[in-house]
């Protein structure tokens, strides 16, 4: 898999993981606050994903980022903190005293780049949450962390949501994605955990006419930075959080858990990715 590199460096695994922007994340903020460290590309087929964690500091590396798709299958290999257990995924790993632990960052990415966008997204009572994958895990347990008293979660497929609705609990409420529209003018807060609107993927078609005029709208998708969804509704005035808000965000925990400072999300660093997402979607 990886050759031996030097101590004090962190990885995303994933499969594949050649798309990360987290290299540029974290080389910025090594560079900002002048500490001696890497962040390398480590892109491994689930086969040997099991081999390369469980061996992950005789590889030279303090901690990682987890990636689509190895985010449930490191549980079984780590020791998940209260949050991975609960969402079921983990994406960040790092060595406490010998021991490889793990966590789920993408909940604190979300709501912290929620709060950023719209401090008073919170409240709202109902939010709608398109998607039933990992990222949705994610976004739910935050949702309930934050106390949204209900979060309808709707799916193409309605069993995936029925399940993760019966994790969760009664606050969450599985609805056919054909039933989205009647419960959108109740609905505080709108999430697309899908990729629906990613580039190459299908468009979301949702009409947003009928969500409140006060509603916050936030889209996971980060490639385009804009995506149809994020368009129409700030066309119609609505609040927006974009996935590379998420990106940044989630991306804070991890560094300083590895190099044990917490860097700053800035105006510079989301600059210099998106001017790298520019020249991609071109």
């Amino acid at each position: 898999m990886p050759n031996l590199i030097k101590p004090r460096a962190a990885c995303p695994i994933g499969w594949p993981a050649a798309h990360s922007r987290s290299p540029l994340i974290h080389h910025y903020w090594l560079r900002t606050l002048d500490i001696a460290g890497g962040y390398s590309i480590e892109s491994g087929p689930p086969e040997g994903v099991a081999e390369f964690v469980m061996n992950l500091s005789k590889y030279g590396y303090i901690g990682a980022n987890v990636t689509i798709p190895h985010k449930e299958r490191v549980l079984n290999l780590t020791a998940p903190d209260q949050r991975a257990r609960a969402v079921g995924a983990a994406n960040t790993l790092w060595y406490d005293h010998g021991t490889l632990r793990s966590t789920n960052t993408d909940i604190e990415g979300f709501i912290d780049n929620l709060d950023h966008c719209a401090d008073d997204w919170d409240h709202a009572e109902d939010a709608v949450v398109l998607g039933a994958g990992g990222s949705s895990r994610a976004v739910v347990f935050g949702l309930l962390e934050r106390g949204i008293k209900r979060i309808h979660l709707a799916n193409r497929t309605i069993e995936r949501a029925q399940e993760l609705a019966r994790k969760f609990g009664a606050r969450v409420i599985a609805t056919p994605w054909e039933d989205v529209d009647a419960v959108l003018p109740r609905a505080g807060l709108l999430a697309n955990t899908t990729s629906l609107g990613m580039k190459g993927q299908p468009e979301l078609a949702i009409d947003l006419s009928r969500l409140p005029a006060s509603a916050v709208v936030a889209d996971l998708v980060y490639v385009p930075l804009q995506t149809p969804l994020l368009a129409a509704a700030q066309a119609r005035g609505l609040r927006t959080a974009d996935g590379l808000g998420m990106l940044l965000c989630q991306a804070v925990r991890g560094f300083e858990l590895w190099f044990g400072q917490r860097p700053e999300v800035t105006p510079e660093l989301r600059a210099l990715v998106e001017a790298d997402l520019a020249v991609t979607v071109a």
